[in-house]
């Protein structure tokens, strides 16, 4: 016997193998009709054939989170029929096809080269395959049956070949035409599918290895309401007109050269003068929050991230190098004729470094503390390089070199929860200044942790009285701490509402005990200090890119690589305009005088394009009036000012980071 919990807590046994109508007739014994009819009919019937788990059938609705990986999964199948039905049922082999964060995609072996245009052709097949409410029907298949199901289609026969011995062995039925190899689960038909779109086409390997085929992505999603899916792409295009890959090129702010190496940022004059400026307010806020400024080596011997627990669990994302200690005259291997074996066996391996921490506990660690001296608060400009695949790189937002903000508190238990409220206030500071909001959540205990019951009980109850005193809103997410410690992570959002990590507070109970780092207390005792990781920006790199894209690359005067941009009418007037651009730039604002030879309409198009706040048109009136024309980029015409006005103005926008 199966047993059902409904909604309202009610728990009916109805048998194993049942229907879902002949369960919501079971259900209408208990409950009644009319209750069967708003409940489960509507809820369930409709929507999806109940998840089996553990002997209980677990109720999803479209309020459940889960529900839209269920309907996006059903979306990846539909997706393959009408791809096998266009292109032909035999010449299609069918690879993968799961659900995303965003949607969903399928990974095809196509017997042609498939585009963008192809894809209004393929949702009006799947569209067809909706408009008929073909069922979904779980089959549970011998691996015999299996191979001879799949005969023609040689990923899934690999991924089959790849499942253990023992392991159930399930295909999905869509309709009485077409099946794939999935565990599930599904929509009970798939008429229930109301909104859904294809998005786009892209080769991807199979498996994501580079020595294996390229395959033909689709992507698409789908939503429960056409309003969800309209909100969604419109979403989508504006992502479009904020892509900071786009605006870093338009902007002329950085570039990335394949030739130097995939994911290594290279910062333009603007770009550096937009990070300066980011880097001296966040240093200033550091020293107003009495921390120390550390530098620590990017090379350090491998044996020191072997004691940090790095090596063990990090190896495969950091890049090592052997070192082998010579006289001058001594011959080693070069370009041409590498290192021997020899003298690798005698090198020592060093890493370049993909975190701050063991830096900073090694300048802690370099003489006795006391109770007295704690807390000690180190921050770094910490530049870190880590492997990522090269198909996950991304811009700014996914490198494999980047700075981080990075900062580490060595702090008595009496003192964390004080030390966490300083981190949230300047975190709030961050947030506010450059006009975020955010989401905070609190990851707990894991299965699997280091430190005392005890321990973890004093680091969580700190995190949430300081942010109870701090009066945040915040999400307890169970069991989401690091195996080290339990931690603050806060979700940056952007102008449009898309979702950013940011900020991050944690406590860590294994480093300390690695590096056997202490303090002595005021009873003569040796004691563990309390290491808090602590980043406010994180990612220098990835947090300019959320500003390029949250600002549309229209940044506030204080960020602005060019603040203002000085057009004269014709060449007449370059003298007056040069008076002005040499009285902007010695008061400190950034200004770009465009002497060109050119149409003024042209030259206030090239300012919009690079997104310069405030453009300052000279001509015959304002040169006799010793006033400037002012138009903002944001506000259109302002009028004529003095530049005794102007200069006020552009200070007061400057000073209060409007």
């Amino acid at each position: 016997m199966l047993k059902i919990t409904l909604p309202d807590g009610k728990v009916i046994e109805v048998k194993a193998g049942t229907t879902v109508k002949e369960i919501a007739e079971e259900i209408s014994k208990s409950l009644g009709k009319k209750a069967v009819g708003a409940v489960f009919n509507k809820e369930i019937i409709d929507i999806f054939t109940p998840i089996i788990e553990n002997g209980m059938i677990k109720i999803i609705t479209p309020k459940d989170e889960e529900s839209l990986h269920i309907l996006r999964h059903s979306s990846a199948h539909i997706l393959a029929k009408a791809v096998k039905k266009l292109f032909g049922n035999d010449a299609v082999k069918l690879a993968i096809g799961p659900s995303t964060k965003e949607g969903f995609y399928y990974d095809f072996d196509l017997p042609e080269t498939i585009s963008e245009e192809d894809l209004d052709k393929i949702e009006k097949e799947m569209e067809n395959i909706i408009k008929n409410k073909e069922p979904f029907k779980r089959e549970i298949v011998t691996r015999e049956k299996a191979i001879e199901l799949f005969k023609n289609d040689p990923y899934k026969i690999e991924l089959i070949k790849e499942l253990p011995e023992n392991e159930e062995i399930v295909i999905y039925w869509l309709g009485n035409d077409f099946f794939d190899l999935c565990k599930g689960p599904h929509v009970e038909h798939s008429g229930i599918i109301k909104a859904i779109k294809l998005l786009s086409v892209a080769g991807a390997y199979w498996k994501g290895d580079s020595k294996n085929k390229m395959l033909q992505r689709i992507y698409g999603t789908a939503f429960w309401k056409k309003s969800s899916l309209q909100e969604y792409l419109h979403q989508l295009e504006e992502a479009k007109k904020r892509d900071h890959r786009i605006l870093g090129k338009q902007l002329d702010l950085f570039s990335i050269h394949e030739e130097a190496g995939p994911g290594l940022v290279f910062w333009h004059p603007n770009g550096a003068i937009l990070r300066q400026t980011i880097e001296q307010w966040t240093e200033e806020e550091h020293i107003k929050r009495k921390y120390q400024r550390i530098y620590t080596p990017q090379l350090m011997k491998a044996d020191l991230w072997k004691t940090s627990g790095h090596y063990d669990f990090y190896k495969e994302n950091m890049f090592f190098v052997p070192v082998v200690e010579h006289d001058e005259d001594e011959k080693l291997g070069n370009e041409k004729t590498p290192l021997t074996p020899e003298e690798i066996e005698k090198a020592n391996w060093y890493a370049v470094k993909p975190m701050n921490c063991p830096g900073h506990i090694l300048v802690y660690k370099s003489q006795p503390r006391s109770y007295r001296d704690l807390p000690i608060r180190y921050f770094e400009f910490g530049t870190v390089h880590r492997y990522e695949k090269s198909g996950s790189l991304h811009g700014l937002l996914r490198v494999r070199g980047f700075t981080q903000d990075d900062g580490h508190i060595f702090c008595r238990p009496d003192q964390l929860k004080e030390e966490i409220q300083d981190v949230l206030d300047y975190v709030l500071e961050l947030l506010s200044t450059f006009n975020l909001d955010y989401v905070i959540n609190i990851g707990t205990k894991p299965e699997k942790y280091i430190g005392t019951d005890q321990e973890w009980q004093h680091a969580t109850n700190s995190l949430i009285e300081a942010l109870k005193e701090r009066n945040f809103n915040y999400n307890i997410i169970d069991g989401d701490g690091a195996f080290y410690g339990p931690k603050i992570d806060i979700a940056v959002l952007d102008a449009i509402g898309r979702k950013w990590d940011g900020p991050t507070i944690q406590v860590d109970f294994n480093l300390p005990e690695r590096f056997d780092i202490y303090y002595v207390d005021k009873d003569g005792e040796k004691k563990r200090p309390v290491l808090v990781h602590r980043a406010i920006m994180g990612s220098i790199e990835r947090f300019i890119g959320l500003l390029i894209e949250h600002y549309a690359g229209l940044f506030p005067l204080w960020l602005a690589p060019i603040q203002v941009a000085i057009i004269p009418v014709s060449d007449k007037y370059l003298d007056y305009a040069d008076k002005i651009y040499k009285i902007l730039t010695e008061k400190g604002f950034r200004t770009k005088l465009d002497d060109e030879n050119g149409k003024v309409g042209y030259k206030i198009r090239k300012a919009e394009m690079l997104k310069i706040p405030y453009m300052l048109v000279i001509g015959e009136r304002e040169e006799e009036a010793g006033t400037v024309a002012i138009r903002s980029k944001k506000e259109g015409d302002i009028g004529s000012l003095s530049i005794e006005e102007l200069v006020e103005r552009l200070n007061t926008h400057i000073e209060n980071k409007i």
